[in-house]
Formats: structure tokens, C-alpha cells, sequence
């Protein structure tokens, strides 16, 4: 079946474009049909970041919900990670977290979880998305579900991300830069931080309904790499939106993506007897160095499609507990049913406090191959990778490789983007060969 409405993380889009009240109020009362039919509680738990979008979202969704007998309890701003979490300890059938996560504030997005805490499998979000072209099976009125604002949740996420740093640990005498993004963990953040020890300088904790992910966070990492270099900091955390993505920054200023702090989790785990199936669950994106590292370390790389719900469904599968994206979304299955940031961050520190070693020592793990991602426009209604002049480029592009390289086409599942990536040892040919496909697709 076609995707119609869910790309690869949940249904996303420009608020009040695509992604409108009524697509909300709809999506709520198909979801909360289909979990009702397995005879569960009738429970779901709403989340959502800061975007001003979020407060619209909510309220079209949560009536969707309740419309068709789902009783609805809202958390408000919080990571994506705690919602999941939440879904499962508070024994709902179904969570909801509205965020287009890395994605500018004019975009936003919905994701749902099932009652195991997992994002949903491509079997349930298929079955909603057909729910959606026939009316709403509404309840009677008696029926209709009931929604509660609910307190405390915050806290026992920071809770539950304390618990997961060695209780021998402390991180006094570190000063950590936290970079929320303007987004959903600019509270739970810096207090954990905090509250285990840390001198924290916060930024991005002033949230507007705007300014999420604006100039900061972990796609936008300058403004934390400036502020570790002035304030003398021992590192810095980047988190994005929704805080299930993280980039470390070094003492210098240096940045290190997911696949550097992968590496660094998965060959300590392995060293420790903590890594199942000795196997590190990853992207076709991450970086070809990072696979030649664990196999000089005898550690298996699994690879999967791009998305963070792929790498989950791997790892489900193979029993594995540690997985991610070059993006920085780390999933740690011990502690985690998604993608956490702060928690992949607290592996991290714990590494720097076990081995007294400075941030710079542990962000490089293995040496990159020239790697090079470009992303282009396009008109969703056409095919521009079947036109032939964009197949010849990437024909003589992987023939110009050979052995040396790879190239990994694909359209984004989240926004109309192509995305171009391409890994050589040759970084001049590397460079040629990535712009000339996105020349001939920006030409048509």
C-alpha cells in the first residue's frame, strides 16, 4: 500500500498547509478507532514541543480522540523519548507526540507510539491511514472520552534519565554547555544535568513558539561550539526539537555526529560484555569508517533504511540493545524505546568520568571516509531519479567510484527534498561526482 499521509517518522508537514486542524481531528479519531477495536483501556498520552502549531495539534487531536471513546492525558512540552516512556508506565493503548523534531517551526508533526512504548509498525500506520477515507465512527454520547492535563511527568522522566548514569558516578568539577533547541527538552535537560552534579550553561532554553531549532540545536551546533570555546566549558550537548537527536561538541569546539558516539558506546559495551549479539544497529547512511572500525574490533554492523522507527524494528528483531543514525539519534534498548538525546548524552559523560579522558579523546573513534550529503528540491508530483539523464549521472558517478566509494540516493521521507550522498576515498572525485547529480536534477 502507498503511503498516502505517514512518511518514515510518523505524518509531518507545514502547519495549516498540510498538516491542518481538521487532518488532526481526523488522525486522533482513526487512531484512537483502531486501538479501541483490541479492547484495551481506551488511554492515550499526548505530548508535543514548543511550536505555537503544538496548542492547535493538541486540541484537534485530543477531540478526534475523544470523540470515538478514547480518554485523553496531556503532558505538554516533553521530549519525544518521554512520551514513550509514559505510554508504556502509565498503561496507555496508544501515545502521541506532536513535533516535526528537527525541522523549522512552521512545520509540524505527529507520531505515535503503541501501548509497548514503540513507534508504530508500517502494518498499524496503514491501517489508520485507511480508516481515513471513510467518516469517523463516533461513539454515543455517554461514551464520549474524557481528557486530563496531567502534572508531574517531567519529573519522572528526569527520574528515569538520572537512573540510567552509573550511580557511582557524580559529574562534579565538569561545566557542560546543553543546547535544547528552543524545543521540548529546555527544562528536563539542564536540570538532570544539574541535579547530578554538572556546572551547566543552558542555551536555547527561551522557547517562543518560533525560535524552536532557529540557529541552534543539533543541526544548527556554531552558537554551542562558540559558547564551549568562550565559557571554557568541558564539552557541550546539542539536542534538537524533541530531543531524540544529539552532537557532542569537544573542548575545542569540534563536533562529533552519531556515527563518533556510536562507535565510542559499541566498542565500550563490547569491551564490558554489555553489547547483544555484539552488533551495532545502523543506517545506510553511517559513515563507511565507522563500519571498518567495528570490524576491527570484531563487533557486526547491521544496516537498515533511513529512519530511526527501521533501526528500532532491527534491533527488536535481532534482540539487539544499541542502534542509531549518523543524525544522532542513538537508541539505547536498555534504557529506551526510541531515540533519547540527554540518555545517549549521560553514556557519554560516563565514558569521560570512568576514564578521566577530555571530550576531544573520545569523539574520534575512527577516521571518516570523505563523506558528502547535498539535498535538492523537487516536485513531489514527479519521478525526477527515473528521468534517464539523472540515471546517467549516477550510473558514471558509481562507475567513477568503483571500489573506492558508494552513492545512497533517495527522497526524504519527511520533506520534499532529495537527498544525495555520496562516500570516496578521493575527496576531489567525491565532490564531483555528488554536484553533478544534483546539477542534472536541478535542471529538469
Amino acid at each position: 500500500m502507498t503511503r498516502k499521509f505517514f512518511g518514515t517518522d510518523g505524518v509531518r508537514g507545514r502547519a495549516n498547509d498540510k498538516l491542518t486542524a481538521e487532518m488532526a481531528l481526523k488522525l486522533g479519531a482513526a487512531a484512537g478507532h483502531y486501538f479501541r477495536k483490541s479492547g484495551g483501556s481506551r488511554r492515550v498520552v499526548i505530548g508535543k514541543d514548543t511550536r505555537r502549531s503544538g496548542y492547535m495539534l493538541e486540541n484537534a487531536l485530543t477531540a478526534g480522540l475523544l470523540s470515538v471513546g478514547m480518554d485523553a492525558y496531556l503532558l505538554g512540552p516533553v521530549p519525544t523519548p518521554a512520551v514513550g516512556m509514559l505510554t508504556r508506565s502509565m498503561r496507555a493503548d496508544l501515545g502521541i507526540m506532536i513535533s516535526a523534531s528537527h525541522n523549522p517551526a512552521s512545520d509540524n508533526g505527529i507520531k505515535f507510539f503503541g501501548a509497548d512504548g514503540f513507534k508504530l509498525s508500517d502494518q498499524a500506520e496503514h491501517a489508520i491511514e485507511a480508516m481515513l477515507e471513510s467518516p469517523p465512527k463516533l461513539v454515543d454520547a455517554p461514551k464520549i472520552g474524557r481528557a486530563n492535563r496531567i502534572e508531574g511527568d517531567r519529573a519522572r522522566y528526569i527520574e528515569r534519565a538520572k537512573t540510567t548514569f552509573p550511580r557511582r558516578y557524580r559529574l562534579d568539577g565538569l561545566k557542560i554547555v546543553v543546547d535544547c533547541a528552543n524545543g521540548a527538552a529546555y527544562r528536563t535537560a539542564p536540570e538532570v544535568l544539574w541535579e547530578l552534579g554538572a556546572e551547566v550553561v543552558p542555551l536555547g532554553v527561551t522557547p517562543d513558539g518560533y525560535n524552536i531549532n532557529a540557529g541552534c540545536g543539533s543541526t544548527n551546533t556554531d552558537l554551542a561550539a562558540s559558547a564551549v570555546v568562550a565559557h571554557g566549558a568541558d564539552l557541550g550537548i546539542c539536542l534538537d526539537g524533541d530531543a531524540d537527536r544529539l552532537m557532542i561538541i569537544d573542548e575545542n569546539g569540534a563536533v562529533a555526529d552519531g556515527d563518533q558516539i556510536m562507535a565510542l558506546i559499541a566498542t565500550r559495551w563490547a569491551e564490558a560484555g554489555r553489547l547483544s549479539g555484539n552488533t551495532l544497529v545502523a543506517t545506510v547512511m553511517s559513515n563507511l569508517g565507522l563500519e571498518q572500525h567495528l570490524e576491527s574490533k570484531g563487533i557486526a554492523l547491521q544496516r537498515t533504511d533511513v529512519g530511526d522507527r527501521y533501526v528500532v524494528e532491527a534491533m527488536r528483531a535481532g534482540d539487539f540493545n544499541l542502534g542509531g543514525e549518523q543524525s544522532g539519534h542513538i537508541v539505547l534498548r536498555d534504557f529506551a524505546t526510541t531515540g533519547d538525546g540527554l540518555i545517549a548524552a549521560l553514556q557519554f559523560l560516563a565514558a569521560m568520568v570512568e576514564t578521566g579522558k577530555k571530550a576531544s579523546q573520545l569523539t574520534r573513534v575512527f577516521e571518516p571516509v570523505p563523506q558528502l550529503l547535498l539535498n535538492t528540491g523537487f516536485d513531489p508530483d514527479t519521478a525526477p531519479l527515473e528521468h534517464p539523464a539523472v540515471r546517467a549521472a549516477i550510473d558514471e558517478g558509481e562507475a567513477a567510484f568503483g571500489k573506492t566509494g558508494r552513492l545512497l540516493i533517495r527522497k526524504s521521507g519527511t520533506e520534499p527534498l532529495i537527498r544525495v550522498m555520496g562516500e570516496c576515498t578521493d575527496k576531489a572525485l567525491l565532490e564531483s561526482v555528488v554536484h553533478e547529480i544534483v546539477a542534472r536534477i536541478d535542471a529538469l
